[in-house]
C-alpha cells in the first residue's frame, strides 16, 4: 500500500512540475504561438514543425492535439492542415522523455528554490516565467525520483517480473500501454513511470518496446474524448490523430521484423535503459512521421470514411468562432473572440438597419426577422461574455487581460444596441397601429441623423475587426456631430409642435426615434475607444518593455 501511495503522489507531482513547466514555456512565448499559428496557412510541412515546436512548449501531444481538435471546430484550420500539427505533435511530445532520461534529481531542489524565489521576488514578469519554468523542472524531476524509488521494491518482486516478461508479446504490451495511457491520459506520465522503472532495473528494453508503442494510440483518447459534441471536421481531426498512430504502430512492428531496432536503440546509449526508452520513443514517432506524412490525404479519407458527413439543421443559435479548447492558447482565443463579436455586431447592425426600414415603410417579414435577431444577439451576448469569464480566469499577460477588458465592454455595447434597434421596432408598430403620420420634414431628419449614426456604427465596428486606430479616432468628432443635429433636430420639432403642424402623438414618437438614434451612437463611440485603449495599452507596455 505504502508503494502505491508514493507512486501515486510521485506521479502527481510529476504532472503537476509537467504543467507548471509548460504553462511557464507558454507564457514565455506569449504570443509568439499566435505567429506559429498563423504560420501554418502555408504547408503540411511547416505543420508538422510547428506542431513539434507547440507540443515541446506546452508538454504534451494531447493538449496540443485537443488544442488541434479546437482549431478545427472554429474554423482556424483545414483538416489537411491539422494532419500535419498532429503528426508533429508527436514528435514534440518526446522532449519530455529525453528530458527525465537525464535523471537530474540532484539539482531538482535548487531548481525549485531558484524558480518560486523568482516567482514570488522578481520585479519583471519574464523573470516569473523563468521561475516557473525552473519550478516546473524541478518538481517534475522531483516527482519522477519518488517514482522511481517508490517501486524499488519490486526488483526483487519475482511474480511481478513473471507478469512484465508477458508484455514482451507486442499484443499484451501494446495493450497494456494503451489502456494505462488512456487512463491517466498523459504518454508523457505513463512513459516517465515506465523510465522510472528502468532506472530500478526493473525493466529492460525488450519489454518496453511494445508498451511504448501502446502508449502512442493510448494518448489518442483525450482528443477523442474532446471530439465530443464538435463538427464533423473537428470528430476527423481526431479520428486521423487516432489512425496515424495505430497505422505507424502497425508498419512499425512489421518493419521491425526486418530490422534488428532494438539492438540499434541499445547502441546509442549502452547501459542506460531510461534513456533507451527515450530514443526508442523519439526514433518511433519521427520515423512515424517520415513513412504517414506522403499519405496525409489518405488518413483524411479514412477519417471521412469513419465519420461521414450528414445532412442536419443547425441552428443559428452558435458559435462559429468559440471553442472551449481554444482557451488553452489566449493569444488565439481572443483572436477569435473579436471575430465571434464581430459576428455579434453585424446582427445588431442589421436590425438598426431593419428597425429603420419598418419604420418608413412597414413589413411583418422585417419585424418577425429583428426579433428573431435580437434572440441571436442575446444569445451571443450571454455566451461570449460567459467565454470572456472563462479566458480571463486562465494566465494571461498584461496586454491579453487588457483586450479581455474592453472586450467585456465591447459586448455589453453591442447587446444595448440591438436593445435599441429593438425600441426603434416597437416605435414603428405603435406609428403602425396608430396610423400615425409625420411631416415631410420630420422624416427627413430622421433619414438623415440614421444615416449619420447608421455610418459611425459600422465604421466603429469595423475599426473592432481590423484593429484601425485611425478609423476609431475619427468616431468622436462625428459623435459631436450627432449630438448637435439631436439637439437641433429637437429644438426644430418642439417648434413645429407649437405651431401645429404636427400631432403631439407623434410628437413624443419622434422624439424617442431620436433619443434611441442618439443612444446608439454612444454606443458606437464607445466600441472605438475601447479599440483606441488597446492600442495605448499596447503602446504603453512597448515601452515599459524596451525601458526593463
Amino acid at each position: 500500500m505504502q508503494m502505491i501511495i508514493s507512486l501515486l503522489g510521485g506521479l502527481g507531482l510529476f504532472l503537476y512540475g509537467m504543467k507548471m513547466l509548460g504553462d511557464g514555456l507558454e507564457k514565455a512565448a506569449g504570443n509568439r504561438l499566435k505567429r506559429l499559428i498563423e504560420v501554418l496557412t502555408t504547408n503540411r510541412f511547416m505543420g508538422v514543425l510547428i506542431g513539434a515546436a507547440v507540443s515541446a512548449i506546452i508538454q504534451s501531444s494531447s493538449a496540443t492535439t485537443v488544442m488541434v481538435v479546437g482549431f478545427v471546430n472554429a474554423g482556424l484550420m483545414t483538416l489537411m492542415q491539422a494532419t500535419g500539427v498532429i503528426m508533429g505533435a508527436n514528435i514534440g511530445t518526446t522532449v519530455t522523455a529525453q528530458l527525465i532520461a537525464f535523471k537530474l534529481t540532484a539539482v531538482a531542489p535548487i531548481a525549485i528554490a531558484i524558480g518560486v524565489g523568482f516567482i514570488f521576488f522578481a520585479p519583471k514578469k519574464s523573470l516569473k516565467h523563468l521561475g516557473e519554468i525552473m519550478a516546473g523542472f524541478g518538481i517534475l524531476f522531483m516527482g519522477m525520483d519518488i517514482m522511481s524509488e517508490s517501486m524499488s521494491p519490486l526488483r526483487s518482486n519475482e511474480q511481478f517480473i513473471s507478469f512484465l516478461l508477458n508484455f514482451k508479446n507486442p499484443l499484451y504490451g501494446i495493450t497494456a500501454g494503451a489502456i494505462f495511457t488512456g487512463i491517466i491520459q498523459s504518454s508523457s506520465a505513463s512513459i516517465g513511470i515506465l523510465q522510472a522503472m528502468a532506472f530500478q532495473g526493473i525493466v529492460g528494453l525488450d519489454v518496453a518496446l511494445p508498451i511504448l508503442f501502446g502508449m502512442n494510440i493510448g494518448t489518442c483518447i483525450t482528443a477523442l474524448l474532446a471530439s465530443i459534441g464538435t463538427s464533423v471536421t473537428a470528430k476527423r481531426a481526431a479520428i486521423v490523430h487516432l489512425s496515424f498512430n495505430v497505422i505507424g504502430t502497425a508498419v512499425f512492428l512489421l518493419i521491425i521484423q526486418f530490422i534488428p531496432f532494438a539492438e540499434l536503440i541499445q547502441s546509442l546509449s549502452p547501459g542506460n535503459v531510461a534513456r533507451q526508452i527515450a530514443n526508442a520513443h523519439t526514433v518511433f514517432n519521427i520515423i512515424n512521421t517520415i513513412l504517414l506524412f506522403p499519405f496525409a490525404k489518405q488518413l483524411v479519407n479514412i477519417a471521412s470514411r469513419i465519420i461521414p458527413s450528414k445532412p442536419e439543421h443547425i441552428s443559428e443559435k452558435r458559435f462559429e468562432y468559440l471553442d472551449q479548447r481554444i482557451l488553452e492558447t489566449p493569444a488565439v482565443a481572443v483572436l477569435q473572440i473579436v471575430k465571434e463579436v464581430g459576428r455579434m455586431a453585424d446582427f445588431a447592425i442589421r436590425n438598426v438597419e431593419l428597425s429603420m426600414s419598418i419604420f418608413f415603410n412597414f413589413d411583418e417579414g422585417k419585424q418577425k426577422r429583428i426579433y428573431e435577431n435580437e434572440e441571436l444577439i442575446n444569445f451571443l451576448n450571454h455566451g461570449i461574455t460567459e467565454y470572456l469569464v472563462n479566458l480571463s480566469n486562465i494566465s494571461l499577460n498584461e496586454e491579453q487581460a487588457g483586450e479581455i477588458s474592453g472586450l467585456f465592454h465591447t459586448v455589453n455595447d453591442l447587446e444595448r444596441v440591438g436593445d435599441h434597434a429593438e425600441n426603434l421596432t416597437e416605435l414603428a408598430e405603435y406609428k403602425e397601429e396608430n396610423r400615425l403620420e409625420f411631416s415631410n420634414m420630420a422624416i427627413s431628419e430622421l433619414e438623415e441623423l440614421y444615416n449619420k449614426v447608421l455610418g459611425i456604427l459600422k465604421d466603429s465596428i469595423e475599426a473592432l475587426k481590423n484593429d484601425d486606430m485611425v478609423m476609431a479616432a475619427s468616431i468622436e468628432q462625428r459623435e459631436e456631430e450627432v449630438d448637435d443635429m439631436v439637439k437641433r433636430f429637437r429644438e426644430a420639432h418642439i417648434d413645429r409642435l407649437n405651431k401645429g403642424q404636427c400631432q403631439p402623438s407623434s410628437a413624443v414618437i419622434y422624439l424617442d426615434m431620436l433619443n434611441n438614434l442618439e443612444r446608439i451612437s454612444d454606443h458606437a463611440m464607445n466600441i472605438a475607444f475601447s479599440v483606441l485603449e488597446r492600442d495605448r495599452r499596447y503602446n504603453k507596455l512597448t515601452v515599459i518593455n524596451q525601458e526593463v
